[in-house]
C-alpha cells in the first residue's frame, strides 16, 4: 500500500486537511501530521531554537499528530518519526485560500511543506482553494464545500501514485477556483506578484504605534500565469523546482 503523509499550514483542525483526508484515505496508508494551530505565512520555518512537542489525537473519525511547531516541522517529524521512510506521496493541504504568484509561494506554510518533503525525495503536492478573506485564515473546523478541491487532488494523487511526477517537477502547487462551472486544468507559471503591500498604522490603548502588514490583490494578471488562470475559472497547476539556481552562464559572464 502506498504511504501519504498530510499536512497543512491552517492547522490540524481545519476542515480543509479533513478533506484532504477524506479524499485520499482509501488509496493508501494515510498519515496526519500538522501544525496544532494557526501557521498562514510562516514559510519553510523551522523550529531549531527550541524543542517541538508532538500529540497523538483524535477528532471525529480521524487520527493525526498535532505539532507545536510550523508545517516544516511537521513534515520532518511525520517523515523520520511517525513514519520512519520515506512517503510515497506529501500533500500539504486542501489550503483555505489561494497560493498564486512567486510572492505567496515563498511565504506560504502550505506550499513550503510541499517543498520540504520534496527535499527529502518525497513526489509532493501543494493544493489550495480559492476563497473571500472572511474565510481564510480559520482556526477551528468550519464547514466548507471542499468538492471540486477534493475530486481534483485525488485524480493528480492516483495519477503520481501510477506514473510518478512529470519530469523536471518536484511539487504540483494546485489551485482551485471557489466556483468552477467544470472541471478545466490549465498548466500556468507563477505570476510575480498577487498583493499590492500596505502597512496600516495604528495606536494601542497606551498610545504605543503597531503595524499590520497587508495588502489588495492585483487586478490584471499575465495570459500564461496562475492568477490568470484562477480568475478565469480554470484550475491552477504550476510545476515547482526545488533549485532555485538561477542562470550560471550569465553570472559567470557578469563575474568576468
Amino acid at each position: 500500500m502506498p504511504v501519504i503523509l498530510i499536512t497543512n499550514d491552517d492547522g490540524i483542525y481545519s476542515s480543509g486537511i479533513r478533506a484532504s483526508y477524506e479524499a485520499l484515505k482509501d488509496l493508501g496508508d494515510v498519515y496526519v501530521v500538522a501544525p496544532a494551530v494557526q501557521m498562514s505565512g510562516v514559510g519553510r520555518s523551522m523550529s531549531i531554537m527550541r524543542p517541538v512537542r508532538l500529540s497523538h489525537v483524535y477528532f471525529d473519525g480521524m487520527e493525526g499528530y498535532a505539532v507545536d511547531g510550523t508545517p516544516t516541522d511537521s513534515i520532518i517529524l511525520g517523515i523520520y518519526k511517525i513514519i520512519g521512510d520515506t512517503p510515497d506521496l506529501v500533500v500539504s493541504g486542501i489550503n483555505m485560500g489561494e497560493n498564486v504568484s512567486a510572492e505567496s509561494v515563498m511565504t506560504s506554510g502550505t506550499v513550503c511543506a510541499a517543498l520540504e518533503g520534496a527535499t527529502h525525495g518525497c513526489p509532493a503536492i501543494a493544493i489550495s482553494q480559492q476563497m473571500d478573506d472572511s474565510e481564510k485564515f480559520e482556526f477551528v473546523f468550519k464547514p466548507i464545500d471542499f468538492s471540486n478541491a477534493k475530486l481534483v487532488l485525488r485524480s493528480i494523487a492516483k495519477k503520481i501514485l501510477k506514473l510518478g511526477m512529470p519530469e523536471g517537477a518536484n511539487v504540483l502547487n494546485i489551485n482551485v477556483p471557489s466556483k468552477c462551472e467544470k472541471i478545466e486544468f490549465e498548466v500556468t507559471r507563477l505570476a510575480k506578484r498577487y498583493y499590492k503591500t500596505l502597512i496600516e498604522e495604528r495606536r494601542d490603548p497606551r498610545g504605543r504605534t503597531y503595524y499590520w502588514i497587508s495588502g489588495v490583490e492585483v487586478e490584471k494578471a499575465e495570459p500564461g500565469t496562475d492568477i490568470h488562470a484562477l480568475k478565469n475559472g480554470k484550475i491552477s497547476i504550476t510545476p515547482l523546482s526545488i533549485d532555485l539556481t538561477s542562470n550560471l552562464e550569465n553570472v559567470k559572464k557578469w563575474i568576468k
